[in-house]
C-alpha cells in the first residue's frame, strides 16, 4: 500500500490544468495538499457559475466538480461545461452517497465519481485514468 501511495504521489502533471470546484475551505486544503506534488496548475472556483467562467477563460484538462454549490450547483455547471467541451473529463465529488447519486452524476455528464471523504490514493488513481495519456 505504501509503495502504491508513493507511486501515486510521484505523478508529474506539470503540463496539466485542473479546475477544482469546491466551496468548503477544508476540502480546498485537502485538494491543494493532495495535488501540490503533481505539479499540475490548479484553478479554484467556489461555485458553478465561477467554474463555467474559469473554464471558458483557461485551457482546462480536467474538472473536479463538487455537486452541492452555492449560486449554481455542480450538475448544472457540468452540463454547461460539457456544452463548451464535451471531451473534458469531469469528476464529481460529493458527500451525498445515497442510492442513485452516481447515476445522477453520470447523467449530468460527469465521467467519474468520488465519494467524500476522498482518500488520497483513490483521488490520484482516478485522476491518473484521465490525465496520464
Amino acid at each position: 500500500m505504501t509503495d502504491n501511495l508513493s507511486n501515486a504521489l510521484n505523478q508529474n502533471w506539470e503540463d496539466k490544468n485542473i479546475l477544482v470546484v469546491e466551496d468548503v475551505d477544508t476540502n480546498k486544503i485537502f485538494f491543494d495538499a493532495a495535488l501540490r506534488r503533481t505539479k499540475a496548475k490548479i484553478y479554484w472556483a467556489k461555485d458553478g457559475q465561477e467554474a463555467i467562467n474559469m473554464f471558458k477563460e483557461n485551457h482546462i484538462d480536467l474538472v473536479l466538480m463538487d455537486l452541492q454549490l452555492p449560486v449554481m450547483d455542480g450538475y448544472t455547471a457540468t452540463r454547461e461545461i460539457k456544452k463548451i467541451n464535451a471531451d473534458v473529463p469531469i469528476i464529481a465529488q460529493t458527500a451525498h452517497v445515497m442510492s442513485g447519486e452516481r447515476e445522477k452524476c453520470l447523467e449530468a455528464g460527469c465521467n467519474d465519481y468520488l465519494a467524500k471523504p476522498i482518500r488520497l490514493q483513490i483521488l490520484i488513481d482516478t485522476l491518473s485514468k484521465y490525465l496520464n495519456d
